[in-house]
């Protein structure tokens, strides 16, 4: 039995001497960076788990949690930015193809609104979300947001990303000083929590806004219904 468990314990070992190795080269700031950008428009980049092992690393003192921080950040704007001028470029085109009386046209009427009113929280908060972030900075491209209140409200919402992913990495390093692979475990444990937390409370606030809506005597429309101007009817 223990010449069995032995190839297993080196695997481990030899896994973290490759990771130590990598977080301590100065091209892992590079490599957070693009992971970070692509991340931004290819959701299935795990940006969010290369920062958080990189701040489990930096509990130990390599990378430099300042920096990691910073490149995230950098990284997660100019993605959200390429993200939002794909749909800007092609989204504003599909749009002006959907019919005017469809179901479509009057759901993207509504995403626009809300966008207009609230452009900011929805856009840091689905920062925190995989795949909800694209599927936002895409929208509001699409429907043509402004460029220079994209831009504050993603730095703001890319900045917050990447200090709360490094930390809560750094954090896992340093319960775990001496076994950097629990705390890169209890790093992700913390951050899937949080977004487990983030969708649940977004489902409770739609069933509960689907629920006022169908209530009696309430001016909600119905799904797909589209508002006319009173002077139209």
């Amino acid at each position: 039995m223990s010449g069995a468990a032995a190839p297993t314990s080196i695997g481990i070992m030899d896994l973290l001497d490759l990771l130590h190795d990598t977080m301590s080269s100065p091209w892992v700031y590079l490599a957070i960076f693009a992971i970070a950008v692509l991340d931004g428009f290819f959701p299935v980049v795990p940006s969010e788990t290369a920062v958080i092992t990189a701040g489990v690393f930096a509990a130990s003192g390599a990378p430099y949690l300042p920096a990691v921080i910073l490149v995230a950040a950098a990284g997660a704007l100019v993605g959200d930015h390429v993200s939002y001028a794909i749909g800007r470029g092609g989204g504003t085109r599909l749009l002006d193809r959907l019919p005017p009386d469809g179901r479509r046209r009057a759901a993207i009427d509504r995403a626009r609104r809300g966008i207009a009113t609230r452009g900011g929280l929805i856009l840091t908060v689905a920062r925190y979300i995989p795949g909800g972030r694209t599927a936002v900075t895409l929208t509001m491209g699409a429907v043509r947001y402004p460029r220079r209140r994209f831009l504050a409200f993603d730095a703001l919402a890319a900045g917050s990303w990447g200090l709360y992913s490094a930390l809560v990495g750094y954090l896992g390093g340093l319960a775990f000083e001496q076994d950097p692979l629990r705390g890169l475990l209890l790093g992700l444990g913390l951050a899937l929590t949080v977004t487990v937390v983030v969708e649940l409370v977004r489902w409770l606030r739609n069933r509960r806004r689907t629920a006022r809506a169908g209530e009696p005597g309430t001016d909600a429309l119905p799904a797909g219904a589209v508002s006319r101007p009173a002077d139209a009817r």
